[in-house]
């Protein structure tokens, strides 16, 4: 008879209540005795799993990020064929998402930044907010480039501004906004955007 304890979790089981601690409390409230509780497993065992805090950490941002919960932005900016569409439907579904309470509301990337004194996780989350960041930008200039917005528009501080808007969207859910307050703040921001006549609105503020 074979000797020994069978491996009896459910790593990918594991990993989803590791991110949902951390998506509750941030990297830094977050310890290694209370993962361990919420995935059921020894700190050995969480080790030998999943490596430090810190390795688990960038797992369950990683499974975060391919998660219909983090991957709505990417997926839009891919998938609708304008500028205006694809903001439109980014904003509106961060109302609904960081608002959804089947889940911790806001942003797991936002929240968990939130009093990181641990400078490698402070420079990570920075460099994926800056990759959205990029990636904002780089649709608002070909949307210039095709003539979708005009020439006198600023696609870097549109980038900018739609950025801040959605980082702060995620905290607003987190004090209790609802979707439909989030909308507002959406449909608000969205103004930002040239109108279809040609006009090139200043930033609300």
């Amino acid at each position: 008879m074979a000797r020994g304890r069978p491996r009896t979790f459910d790593r990918d089981t594991a990993l989803v209540q590791a991110t949902r601690l951390f998506w509750e409390r941030g990297y830094e409230a977050t310890s290694v005795g209370e993962l361990g509780e919420a995935m059921n497993l020894r700190p050995g065992s969480l080790y030998a799993a999943f490596g430090d805090k810190k390795s688990l950490f960038r797992e369950a941002v990683e499974a975060y990020g391919r998660s219909p919960e983090g991957a709505f932005v990417g997926k839009a900016l891919d998938q609708e064929p304008t500028a205006r569409a694809a903001f439109t439907r980014i904003l509106h579904e961060a109302a609904t998402t960081y608002s959804d309470p089947s889940h911790p509301t806001g942003c797991l990337i936002v929240s968990a930044a939130t009093n990181v004194t641990d400078a490698d996780v402070a420079t990570y989350l920075r460099d994926l907010r800056n990759t959205n960041l990029g990636r904002f930008k780089s649709r608002l200039k070909a949307a210039q480039e095709q003539g979708e917005l005009p020439p006198d528009a600023d696609p870097d501080a549109l980038a900018g501004y739609f950025a801040a808007v959605i980082q702060g969207m995620s905290q607003q859910a987190r004090d209790g906004a609802t979707t439909p307050d989030l909308l507002n703040i959406a449909n608000l921001a969205l103004t930002a955007l040239p109108t279809d006549t040609g006009d090139t609105p200043g930033l609300p503020g």
